[in-house]
């Protein structure tokens, strides 16, 4: 998402018109569900995917029209058998796709193309609202925002959810997502695996913090992807972080004594996930320990131990993968 909208500010910032593709609405056999966004210039696709195939190609058509017209519209396709069987689907489907025409001179619109980039960055739920009733005539809003221009009303804030979708509120249509979802990813132990996992999670639109006790560990130069870096005591991590219900924790350090001590006080937090790297021989010795120190079979089970998904992964870079397919699999879960 934020590589769309910064090619979008790129275009609009050298004088250039753009659109942004979204899928609206979906039903039936479709390549991408609603929120699945692409951003057209002059030059064609620039940015994303709405998913390939018959769906995407005849975008990026609608969507050179409209940079001709300067004019916003939607459209809805229909899959025919075929034209599903070509993405690997079994029947068709329908797709409603509103293409965005954002104009350099569109004065409003730029300054949420800014503040929205700055609400990814940001460790917060956000939601893009989109006023479509006049498709030709959108209004775009975030929420919560602090300066929004117009205010949101309690009805239509009701109806923002999880799933990105369309609905009507107040006699009004309106395409709600969440944009950016609350949730920092700590990763304790800066070697081998968690320099290979920080660079893909910041790919996948993670926000990851990277502690170790040795500063040639944690610093932005090992970690440049990552928001934060820290240097410290692993035995004592609620000096320099607060770990919450939303966030993500991967354990990984560089010995089964620090592993322990982070995963003590990680289990305290409560966060949505926990994952510690390690041998099925040193997990069961992890979780005997946590029993005799008197943690539940409830909280124990709860750690993903060994982390990431089972595909026999053996260098840094197959762990990272295994290890970003099972967080995807965790967030993804609560938009279902």
């Amino acid at each position: 998402m934020k590589e769309i909208f910064q090619k979008i500010k790129e275009c609009l910032d050298r004088g250039e018109d753009a659109v942004l593709v979204t899928v609206a609405a979906s039903s039936g056999s479709t390549p991408r569900e609603a929120g699945a966004h692409m951003a057209v210039t002059a030059d064609g696709l620039a940015a994303g995917t709405i998913g390939g195939g018959a769906v995407e190609y005849e975008s990026i058509k609608t969507a050179e029209e409209v940079l001709k017209t300067r004019r916003s519209r939607f459209r809805e396709f229909t899959l025919t058998k075929n034209q599903a069987a070509d993405i690997g689907m079994i029947c068709g489907g329908t797709t409603s796709v509103y293409f965005q025409y954002i104009s350099p001179e569109n004065g409003p619109a730029r300054r949420m193309l800014d503040r929205i980039l700055k609400a990814l960055d940001q460790d917060r739920d956000c939601w893009m609202i989109l006023d479509l009733t006049d498709e030709a005539e959108w209004k775009m809003r975030l929420f919560p925002e602090e300066s929004a221009e117009e205010e949101i009303s309690d009805g239509v804030k009701r109806c923002l959810g999880r799933k990105a979708g369309l609905f009507r509120e107040e006699g009004r249509l309106y395409y709600g997502e969440l944009l950016a979802q609350a949730g920092t990813v700590y990763v304790f132990g800066g070697g081998h695996v968690a320099q290979e996992l920080v660079p893909l999670l910041a790919h996948l639109e993670f926000r990851c913090v990277v502690m170790d006790d040795r500063e040639e560990f944690s610093n932005a130069s090992v970690f440049p992807q990552a928001a934060e870096t820290i240097t410290g005591d692993m035995g004592q991590i609620d000096r320099y972080m607060t770990v919450t219900g939303r966030d993500y924790v991967c354990i990984m350090t560089r010995g089964h004594q620090f592993d322990y001590l982070v995963l003590r006080q990680a289990l305290k937090c409560r966060p949505r996930y926990i994952g510690v790297m390690g041998s099925r021989t040193k997990i069961r010795a992890t979780k005997e320990r946590l029993r005799e120190d008197g943690f539940s079979e409830e909280e124990i089970e709860s750690c993903r131990m060994p982390i990431g998904t089972a595909i026999c992964a053996e260098t840094p870079g197959e762990i990272a993968v295994s290890v970003a397919g099972e967080l995807i699999s965790v967030r993804a879960a609560e938009r279902r």
